[in-house]
């Protein structure tokens, strides 16, 4: 085995290979065979194989086809030479961190797709099997999320962030985003839960029916008051349909979180009417 100066001690075997396949036949008569076994192949590429370039993987296996050599071993001694001569890069850390003003399943969606493209765009496959997800995601689970047809879980995001190669700081975003949408559109009070999304606005259109006698017609609004009016029925309609979209286990948890700030409020009330009653006393 001949090897050049600073050459892979693998490309040196590949080549080596090559030569001991070819033996005494001509390049000419090694791409006859490989035509003859559906695997056409130049003369001038074959030679090339033997130049110190590393050939391509359908040029190995032409050229053992043509040599009626062992065209899995010279597949395997060329995924050696490959590995040696083109290392996997080191991945770096994605340097997008998604921002603050995510509040939709759409923009969530943006946003993962730009920390996918910061790390190298890498498929659905490979983000599945990537050794950093631990098994935490799956290919449908991160199409659904990706095509935002359903919110992503905390586990799925962070295994989406750690198989990109994602900071802290990009994770801890991913999972705030999360949280804005899942919360949905900001409501009058902090304390609503989505039920009361849809009852208020069925009180509202049980007012507006009470006194539509005297409220004018559509055609004898102003353009500001129909703007007024279009933008409440398209707040409405968000809103509702934020509530419709939700599964059981978001519904749940939503619910659980709101059942959790109106015990707080009124634990502080408590505590506030307790001090009063002692500044009186």
């Amino acid at each position: 085995m001949s090897r050049r100066a600073g050459e892979p001690v693998e490309l040196a075997w590949l080549r080596g290979w090559l030569r001991a396949a070819k033996g005494r036949r001509t390049f000419a008569a090694l791409a006859r065979r490989a035509d003859a076994g559906k695997l056409p192949v130049s003369v001038c590429t074959l030679r090339r194989a033997l130049d110190g370039r590393l050939p391509t993987l359908r040029t190995v296996q032409a050229f053992a086809r043509g040599a009626g050599a062992d065209e899995e071993e010279g597949a395997r001694v060329w995924a050696a030479a490959a590995a040696a001569v083109r290392p996997e890069p080191v991945r770096k850390p994605s340097a997008y961190v998604p921002g603050s003003g995510i509040t939709t399943l759409s923009g969530l969606a943006a946003a993962m797709e730009k920390v996918r493209a910061a790390a190298g765009g890498p498929s659905l496959r490979q983000l599945a099997d990537s050794p950093e997800a631990a098994g935490r995601i799956s290919r449908s689970a991160l199409h659904n999320a990706l095509h935002e047809r359903r919110l992503p879980s905390k586990e799925l995001l962070t295994g989406f962030a750690a198989a990109c190669g994602a900071g802290e700081e990009t994770t801890r975003a991913l999972l705030a985003a999360r949280a804005r949408v899942l919360a949905g559109p900001q409501l009058r009070s902090s304390l609503m839960y989505p039920c009361g999304v849809v009852e208020e606005a069925e009180a509202r259109r049980e007012q507006d029916a009470a006194v539509r006698h005297w409220i004018r017609d559509a055609d004898e609004l102003d353009w500001y008051e129909r703007k007024l009016r279009d933008e409440a029925l398209a707040e409405q309609r968000r809103a509702e349909a934020w509530v419709d979209n939700l599964t059981d286990d978001e519904l749940e948890e939503l619910q659980w979180n709101a059942a959790d700030a109106r015990s707080n409020l009124r634990a502080e009330l408590a505590a506030y009417a307790r001090a009063a009653g002692e500044l009186n006393g």
